[in-house]
């Protein structure tokens, strides 16, 4: 018992500690709407525009009936004014009811836009650590889908939700009003109303939630899966990830079914409330109007009204629904938003200018785990104008190395500095600004050859970006393409990985960098041009800085300085003859390339 006891009071807990989410997350979708109060301000008064008119129509119709007396008795020029009253309120109506729907759309989705700006912000601002470790796919799904789903609600909720509930309140001060025993009647049939509303409302909710998180896991797999069919279809792996998409996606029609059915159950609900209030103020007003208490156009109108009173629970019963839905997606984008922004720049952090290029690694340690450390205590001394090899077997932290030099990520201890600045001290973009960087793993946006090949230089002319292609042995195939130049890309599809990689590599020709770092630049590239591209980066790095990381040893024979990197730290450094002399495990990595085979 005490079991049971304990289990309830932990769901509860939980139960009111989503409570409290859910208010604090309606409470921030409301503030989305702070930066628009021209149009906020609209807003409420096109709602109570749209309220005061629409329930003055009833009023005017019993006016109009009871300007009929009886047979041959009319009051004809009563008749004329409540009929020209009527009508000047029905297109007062359609007048605010249109602007309403303009406004609050406007309102919307420019709050829509904010939180998505936003959020794509802030992803700039993110550690690499939280961007690695998420799916790509489940990100992408929060900033475009979450957000249009929260649209979805918000303008259901601005169009319908205030306007429902001034029409209550204002309904009720009518017909207490017109009648105060008919009203008690409509007062005490509606927490049935309200009851339904709330029970629809709480289990549509747990249902979205669900359904929100699932969309994003299917659209994470499948980005996944896409971006690597042809490692799926090689490796046979295709049943195996249909199997695996079959269960998301069955998971995911299960929520979407249950959150449909209980939102579904939100208009014949309210409609049975509706017709039993109707019902019961029918039945009950005819007794009232038989004992004179109200007149026939009186009664008329207090029927209006009920209808009036009655359809706003059915209206809001369904907007609380699409909200639950938006306060789901709602939840997921302002939990990337509140991830933690990557550490800011130090106070008075400097700006590098010039720099000669001496780089220091002084008793580095950095795991992205802490506990896992990968690199454990590196130690290098590097001269203005060296070229420094960085080689070692798969997974010793070579590229590790280059993202602390880059500051991708900061160490766990020790220091890496420029010119003597510690990293952590300099403004990122002005330390990055000083690098030129190609890496194995190409990027390509959507965008013209020439505007991706001048990322780094958008002020370059076409004769500058033409020459960096040319020296980057680039400029052949672009020649060939539909367009040349002005061909647009459609990102990592429209040419091959050698293709990509050589406009990497015309990229950096064309910023001219102080600092170079070329992490497997040409591992994609024919061996043809392999030799002439490396002839070009012979030229480009002269007199620069660089850090080249290579598996194969024939790139990085004529390095100044090659540093062998095994468990954590630079286990060898020397030259190349050097190395072979120490017959260390520089010498072991070179036999294996380069002995004869047996």
């Amino acid at each position: 018992m005490s079991n049971k006891n304990a289990t309830a009071a932990m769901a509860g807990k939980a139960g009111e500690k989503d409570a409290r989410a859910r208010r604090s997350t309606v409470r921030r979708m409301l503030g989305l709407f702070s930066a628009h109060p021209a149009k906020l301000a609209a807003t409420f008064a096109l709602v109570v525009a749209v309220v005061v008119c629409t329930l003055a129509l009833p009023t005017l119709s019993g006016r109009a009936v009871d300007c009929v007396v009886g047979p041959g008795e009319v009051d004809f020029a009563g008749l004329t004014t409540s009929l020209r009253a009527i009508a000047l309120t029905i297109v007062a109506i359609f007048a605010c009811q249109w602007g309403l729907a303009a406004v609050t759309n406007r309102l919307s989705f420019d709050a829509a836009c904010d939180l998505r700006r936003q959020a794509f912000d802030h992803i700039q601002e993110m550690p690499l650590s939280y961007i690695d470790s998420h799916e790509h796919g489940d990100l992408t799904s929060r900033i475009v889908t979450d957000v249009d789903q929260l649209t979805n609600g918000l303008v259901m909720g601005f169009q319908q939700l205030p306007t429902g509930v001034l029409t209550i309140v204002v309904t009720l001060v009518f017909m207490f009003r017109l009648n105060a025993t008919i009203a008690l009647v409509v007062t005490f049939l509606t927490p049935f109303s309200v009851w339904a509303a709330k029970f629809i409302s709480s289990h549509a909710s747990r249902h979205f939630a669900g359904q929100t998180r699932l969309r994003g896991e299917l659209t994470g797999l499948t980005e996944e899966m896409i971006g690597g069919i042809s490692s799926v279809e090689a490796f046979g792996m295709a049943e195996a990830v249909s199997a695996r998409f079959d269960e998301v996606d069955a998971a995911l029609g299960d929520e979407n079914f249950k959150a449909v059915f209980f939102s579904s159950l939100a208009n014949p609900t309210m409609r049975f409330a509706n017709a039993l209030v109707y019902a019961a103020v029918g039945v009950f007003g005819a007794f009232v109007a038989l004992s004179g208490g109200i007149t026939v156009g009186g009664l008329s109108a207090f029927l209006s009204y009920a209808d009036q009173y009655a359809k706003p629970f059915n209206d809001i019963t369904g907007v609380v629904t699409e909200l639950q839905n938006s306060v789901a997606c709602a939840e997921r984008v302002f939990a990337l938003v509140d991830e933690p922004a990557q550490l800011p720049e130090a106070e008075g952090a400097l700006e590098l200018g010039e720099v000669s290029g001496a780089v220091t690694l002084d008793h580095v340690r950095f795991g992205y785990a802490p506990e896992h450390p990968i690199l454990t205590d590196v130690d290098l001394e590097v001269a203005p104008g060296q070229r420094i090899a960085l080689v070692g077997h798969t997974g010793c932290g070579k590229t590790t190395l280059i993202n602390l030099l880059m500051r991708f990520y900061d160490v766990d201890a020790g220091a890496v500095r420029v010119d003597g600045h510690d990293v952590r001290d300099l403004a990122r973009a002005s330390l990055r600004g000083t690098w030129g960087m190609v890496l194995q793993d190409t990027w390509v946006r959507r965008a013209t050859v020439r505007e991706n090949i001048a990322i780094g230089r958008p002020d370059a002319t076409d004769e500058e970006v033409r020459e960096a292609a040319r020296e980057a042995f680039a400029d052949g195939f672009i020649s060939r393409l539909p367009q040349g130049y002005d061909t647009v890309l459609d990102g990592n599809e429209s040419i091959s990985a050698g293709q990509r990689q050589l406009l990497c590599i015309a990229r950096v020709m064309l910023a001219r960098p102080q600092m170079l770092i070329l992490d497997e630049a040409t591992s994609n590239i024919d061996t043809r041009t392999e030799v002439l591209v490396q002839r070009a980066f012979d030229r480009l790095m002269r007199g620069r800085t660089s850090f080249v990381v290579a598996h194969r040893l024939s790139t990085v024979r004529d390095a100044d300085l090659i540093c062998v990197v095994d468990q954590g730290r630079i286990a060898e450094r020397g030259t190349h003859e050097e190395l072979l002399a120490q017959d260390g495990l520089y010498r072991q990595i070179y036999e294996s390339q380069f002995a004869p085979a047996e």
